[in-house]
C-alpha cells in the first residue's frame, strides 16, 4: 500500500536557529526540540536531563488523600489487602509494583489477576468472592475498575472496601469506592492526565511513601511518563529485578543496552503472552521473584507461552486475511469486521493490528468465549474507534478501552445490528485522509550530517514513545553500493549498504523489513529516496549504527516515479 510522506514544517525557524546556536547543535536537532515544545536552554536542559524532582505531588490527584488514609488504616490494623489488576502488561506490572511495595510493609498482602477466558476484563464477581472467602477487606484495583459500579457495590456487601487506580475514560457515574484515582476524571485537576495504569499505581505508592516521610520528620512519553521511563530504563540496564534479568537473557538482548524498543518488541510481548495464553499471574510471579530459580522458571514458562502465541497469531491472522480476500467478513466497507468463533481470544487484538496494517481501516476482530461474542478493535490515526463502540453500548454486555484500541463483549444475536451501526457511525465520521497511511517525516538531511556528535545528542532524546516519537528523516537520491541483499527466512527483508551520489566514499548500513519488493529496482543500481529512523544495535559488546527504513520511493530523472 502506497504511503503518503508528510514533512513537518518548522514551527519557528528563528527560534530553531537561536536554539541551535545556544546549544551548539545541528539545526536539525534544534528543529526536533522545537517540535517537542522545547524552546529555551533551560527547557532543553530539563528535556535532556530528566529529574525525579520534576514529578508532580501525588496528592494533587483527586481522592489520593482518601486512598492513603484507607491504606494506612489497613496496614495499622493488619487487614488483608488484595492487589488486583488486569491481565495485560500494564496490569501485571502495576500489580507487581504495588504488591512488591506493600509486601515490604506487611505479610497480609496478596495478588489477583483475573482469568481472561473465565472472568474477562476488569473486576469480576469471581474475584470478589475469592477475596471474601480468603478474608481480604481491602482491594486495590490497578488498570481497571473505573466502570465497576455494580462490582464495587457487591464488594461492599461482602465487607470489602476498594481503592480504584485506573487510567481509562470514566463514565458519568463513578463507582462508590473509598477512593477513585484516575487522572482522566473530569473533577481531577492533576497536571498530567496520560499516566498508564501502572503509573497511577506508582503515584499511590509515592503518596504513601511521602506521607510516611512527613510523619517521621516519596498510554505518551512526555511529562511524568518520560521521567519515569528514563529512570525505569536506567534501572533495567543497571540493576534489573531477577525476573527481568532472566527475561532479558531469554530474549537474546544485550544487558546494559536496552531501549524502549526492546521493551515494546521483545520483553513486553512475552509478558503479555502469559495473560493471552494462560494466566497473567505468571507475569506477576516473574516480576516479583526473589530468587534466581523461580525467576528463570517463570521466564521460561512465559517464553513457551510466547512461542505458542506467535504460532496461533500467525494462523489466525492468515485465516482473517483469507476471510477478507474471499468476501466472508462481516464488513469491509468503512471498517473491517471479521468473526470466527474458534479463534483464540488472547490474540484477536494482535490480529486486528495486522489487518489495520494490511487494509488501513478501523478493524474489529471477534471470536466466541463463554457463550458471548468477544473481540478487540484497533483504529487508524485520527479516528476515535472507542467513540464508535460507545455509540453501540446498548447492544453490548461490556466494553472499554482507549481512542485507538478497545474491547467489547456482546450477545451473538446482536452482532448484525452491531456491525450495521458501527459501519454507519464510521461512514459519518471518517474522512479520506484518515484512510491513507502516512509517514510523518521530521526533517530532510544528508548522510554527511549524521556525525558522532549528531548521534550522541540524538540518543539523549530517548526514551521515545507517543508524543516523543523516534525521529524520522528523509534522505534523497541515494544508491545501494552493490552489496544489498534479501534476508530473513523467506527473503522478505532488505539489507542494504547505502551511499549518496555526492559522497560515494561513505556507506551506511540499513534494514528494510518487508520491503524486498524493491530489491530488483535497487539492485539494478537505480536511485531512490528513503525515510528512516536511526538506531544503534548492540551485539556481543559491539555497537553499530543502522538506518531502519520506514519507506522507499523509486526515482526517475525528474524525481519520484
Amino acid at each position: 500500500m502506497e504511503k503518503k510522506w508528510v514533512i513537518r514544517k518548522g514551527a519557528d525557524e528563528s527560534k530553531e536557529r537561536e536554539l541551535s546556536s545556544e546549544l551548539g547543535i545541528d539545526p536539525v536537532l534544534a528543529e526536533l526540540l522545537v517540535q517537542r515544545g522545547v524552546h529555551t536552554f533551560e527547557e532543553a536542559r530539563a528535556f535532556f536531563r530528566p529529574s525525579l524532582e520534576k514529578l508532580h505531588d501525588p496528592f494533587l490527584m483527586k481522592d489520593m488523600d482518601k486512598a492513603v488514609e484507607r491504606l494506612e488504616t489497613a496496614l495499622e490494623g493488619r487487614e488483608k489487602i488484595l492487589v488486583y489488576g488486569d491481565y495485560d502488561v500494564d496490569g501485571t506490572t502495576a500489580v507487581s509494583l504495588v504488591y512488591s511495595f506493600l509486601s515490604r510493609l506487611t505479610s497480609n498482602v496478596g495478588s489477583y489477576i483475573p482469568d481472561r477466558y473465565d472472568e474477562g476484563y476488569g473486576v469480576s464477581t469471581k474475584g470478589i468472592d475469592w477475596a471474601a472467602e480468603n478474608g481480604y477487606t481491602l482491594i486495590i484495583t490497578l488498570d481497571c475498575g473505573i466502570k465497576a459500579i455494580d462490582r464495587v457495590r457487591y464488594a461492599a456487601e461482602k465487607g470489602i472496601d476498594m481503592i480504584i487506580c485506573d487510567h481509562h475514560l470514566p463514565e458519568n457515574e463513578l463507582p462508590a469506592a473509598v477512593a477513585v484515582l484516575d487522572p482522566k476524571r473530569e473533577d481531577c485537576h492533576y497536571p498530567f492526565d496520560d499516566l498508564s495504569g501502572c503509573g497511577v499505581g506508582f503515584k499511590l505508592v509515592q503518596a504513601y511513601a511521602q506521607s510516611l516521610s512527613i510523619a517521621s520528620d516519596l498510554v505518551s512519553v512526555t511529562g511524568e511518563n518520560r521521567i519515569l521511563a528514563h529512570f525505569g530504563l536506567k534501572r533495567l540496564n543497571e540493576d534489573p529485578c531477577k525476573g527481568l534479568k532472566a527475561m532479558i537473557s531469554l530474549s537474546g538482548l544485550e544487558p546494559g543496552h536496552l531501549t524502549i524498543d526492546d521493551i515494546v518488541f521483545k520483553i513486553g510481548p512475552r509478558i503479555n503472552a502469559a495473560g493471552r495464553m494462560e494466566s497473567g499471574g505468571v507475569a506477576v510471579k516473574l516480576l516479583t521473584a526473589t530468587d534466581d530459580r523461580n525467576a528463570v522458571e517463570a521466564a521460561e514458562e512465559i517464553n513457551r507461552y510466547n512461542t505458542q502465541r506467535k504460532d496461533i497469531d500467525r494462523q489466525n491472522t492468515q485465516e482473517a486475511l483469507d476471510m477478507v480476500k474471499n468476501g466472508k467478513c462481516l464488513s469491509f466497507g468503512n471498517a473491517t469486521i471479521v468473526y470466527n468463533p474458534s479463534w483464540h481470544k488472547g490474540v484477536v487484538g494482535i490480529v486486528a493490528s495486522r489487518l489495520v496494517e494490511a487494509f488501513f481501516k478501523p478493524t474489529i476482530v471477534l471470536t466466541k468465549a463463554n457463550g458471548f461474542v468477544s473481540g478487540s478493535a484497533r483504529s487508524v490515526p485520527g479516528f476515535d474507534l472507542y467513540e464508535a463502540i460507545e455509540s453501540c453500548s446498548d447492544l453490548l454486555e461490556n466494553f472499554g478501552g482507549h481512542l485507538y484500541a478497545a474491547g467489547m463483549t456482546l450477545r451473538e444475536e446482536n452482532l448484525p445490528a452491531f456491525c450495521e451501526r458501527i459501519e454507519k457511525f464510521i461512514a459519518g465520521k471518517i474522512v479520506p485522509q484518515m484512510q491513507v497511511p502516512v509517514v510523518n517525516i521530521d526533517a530532510k538531511i544528508s548522510f554527511s550530517q549524521i556525525t558522532p556528535k549528531f548521534l550522541r545528542i540524538l540518543k539523549q532524546f530517548q526514551p521515545f514513545g507517543p508524543e516523543n516519537a523516534t525521529p524520522v528523516f528523509l534522505t534523497e537520491n541515494i544508491y545501494d553500493n552493490g552489496n544489498g541483499r534479501k534476508v530473513g527466512a523467506e527473503g522478505g527483508h532488505l539489507k542494504l549498504e547505502l551511499i549518496e551520489e555526492n559522497n560515494p566514499g561513505r556507506h551506511i548500513s540499513a534494514i528494510g523489513f518487508n520491503m524486498s519488493g524493491s530489491f530488483d529496482y535497487i539492485k539494478a543500481g537505480n536511485p531512490f529516496d528513503i525515510c528512516y529512523s536511526i538506531v544503534e544495535n548492540y551485539y556481543r559488546g559491539n555497537s553499530n549504527m543502522q538506518l531502519r527504513i520506514r519507506d522507499i520511493r523509486e526515482r526517475d530523472d525528474d524525481g519520484f516515479k
